[in-house]
């Protein structure tokens, strides 16, 4: 079976951190693989927030954003008090749509890597949408060349 492996994005020009809480576990006494995925989302939203938007507003008043695809690749367990910090870019930012790649570390150690694609989405038509210009201007400063 072929395994989708992702690179390490060369920079992160924003970064979250955050403490591993009990929930974030799972049977194995580790950061889950859905807790991973939260966390992720966690990490997305402080980089809008950074940036002055949501994921519901991105800067007109009527897009937001939708997922269109995720990938995590799993390279340390993460503990209970762990420290860590998530590295987030954009990169192929387009006409209606971006891509977030995210490096997952502790004390400097790759714990994951991951990228999600998204897409701007106009939640009162249901649709795809292209990305606001103000959203564009205030990205370039999280995207890598």
């Amino acid at each position: 079976m072929a395994r989708i492996k992702l690179d390490i994005c060369s920079s992160h020009l924003f970064e979250y951190t955050l403490v591993v809480r009990v929930g974030d576990l799972n049977y194995g006494a580790h950061v889950g693989n859905s807790e991973m995925v939260g966390i992720l989302h966690d990490a997305r939203i402080a980089l809008l927030e950074a940036m002055g938007l949501t994921e519901g507003d991105l800067g007109d008043g009527k897009t937001g954003i939708v997922m269109d695809d995720l990938v995590v690749n799993f390279r340390a367990e993460a503990f209970l008090g762990d420290k860590l910090v998530v590295g987030c870019s954009f990169t192929d930012v387009s006409q209606a749509g971006f891509r977030l790649c995210y490096h997952v570390m502790r004390d400097g150690k790759t714990v994951a890597v991951a990228e999600t694609g998204l897409v701007g989405y106009n939640y009162n038509s249901r649709s795809i949408s292209f990305l606001p210009d103000v959203f564009k201007q205030r990205a370039e400063r999280y995207t890598l060349s």
